[in-house]
């Protein structure tokens, strides 16, 4: 049984309707719309994982960030999907998202040759939506977070992973690694 990659989920939650938005302010189809979301969520957890794994203070608001999300279930986690209303439920990780947000832009901008104010607009909308999933991942591997929860081998995210969390499997998430293990987890990473 594999699990779906982080982007697949990210897609899966954005739906057609936002997909087919994001093509819009793009000025392209729905399969060029879900190649610039795939990787531009791509280049923003590959972000928060390089950030996670510093030893400085924007490493600290990430990983504080991922312990907030993985923390409470969020009451309104269902709602997340739309709106500012998604965003400011977001707490820690909404203002995490919104500060990787511009270089992410730029990166993404560089690779596609999209204008970085557009591809900054894909990125609010898909704030909300990484947020829900996120929440959403968190919640999966509570259920069996101690132990290191399942995951499917070989499920390998296409997310470039620098160095990513090594040496953290099996420790609990409020301890030093483990939290970086379950960003891992969290952002499938394939860890078992």
């Amino acid at each position: 049984m594999s699990e779906p990659s982080f982007q697949d989920d990210v897609l899966t939650e954005l739906g057609d309707e936002k997909l087919t938005e994001i093509a819009g302010l793009l000025g392209t189809d729905t399969n060029g719309a879900r190649d610039t979301v795939a990787a531009t969520v791509g280049a923003m957890t590959g972000d928060l994982q390089q950030k996670a794994d510093a030893d400085d203070d924007d490493g600290n608001e990430v990983r504080q960030a991922f312990a907030e999300v993985t923390q409470a279930p969020l009451e309104g986690v269902a709602t997340l999907g739309g709106g500012l209303g998604g965003l400011l439920s977001g707490g820690m990780m909404a203002g995490v998202l919104a500060k990787v947000s511009k270089p992410v832009a730029n990166a993404v901008s560089k690779k596609t040759g999209i204008p970085a104010p557009t591809v900054a607009r894909v990125i609010e909308m898909l704030i909300p939506v990484l947020l829900a999933v996120f929440a959403k991942r968190a919640a999966g591997k509570a259920g069996g977070a101690g132990a290191g929860a399942p995951s499917a081998a070989g499920a390998e995210s296409p997310i470039p992973s620098p160095g990513a969390v090594p040496g953290a499997a099996g420790a609990a998430p409020g301890a030093g690694g483990g939290l970086g293990d379950l960003l891992g987890q969290i952002l499938g990473g394939g860890k078992k």
